[in-house]
């Protein structure tokens, strides 16, 4: 399999919380996917929760915990939950067509609500800090 999205949302969501989801296929649009399939089903709330313990379930079982960063899992979730009140669409990829900047230009996105590089900062690694520049809506 070479895309995630030759998986049906609700297999990709099962993979991906029985830690079974090939590793190649959880990609930078993948984690956006997940996103937006959870705030879809459970709202922003438990997605945050929800993916943020799968993520580090998911990490550890691959023997990579170092690679989970807190601030840009929830960051991410939030930023895909901003575009989603402004969309029209009804699924995922007309989504990401829709706002190419999540995917595309993700990082100068982030620069927007932080001042200081939350991909390389080891506070941000493991807790979550609030953006200090701009909020999320």
């Amino acid at each position: 399999m070479s895309s995630h999205f030759q998986l049906t949302d609700s297999q990709f969501e099962q993979d991906f919380q029985n830690a079974s989801l090939d590793p190649k296929l959880f990609d930078h649009e993948a984690h956006l996917r997940l996103a937006w399939i959870h705030i879809n089903a459970y709202g922003i709330d438990t997605a945050i929760d929800t993916i943020a313990r799968q993520l580090k379930n998911y990490t550890k079982s691959l023997g990579a915990e170092d690679k989970y960063n807190e601030t840009v899992t929830i960051a991410a979730i939030r930023a895909v939950y901003h575009f989603m009140l402004k969309s029209e669409s009804d699924n995922f990829m007309d989504f990401i067509m829709e706002f190419p900047r999540l995917k595309l230009n993700f990082k100068e996105l982030l620069s927007q609500h932080y001042g200081f590089d939350v991909f390389s900062n080891e506070e941000a690694r493991i807790t979550f800090i609030a953006p200090d520049l701009l909020p999320f809506e």
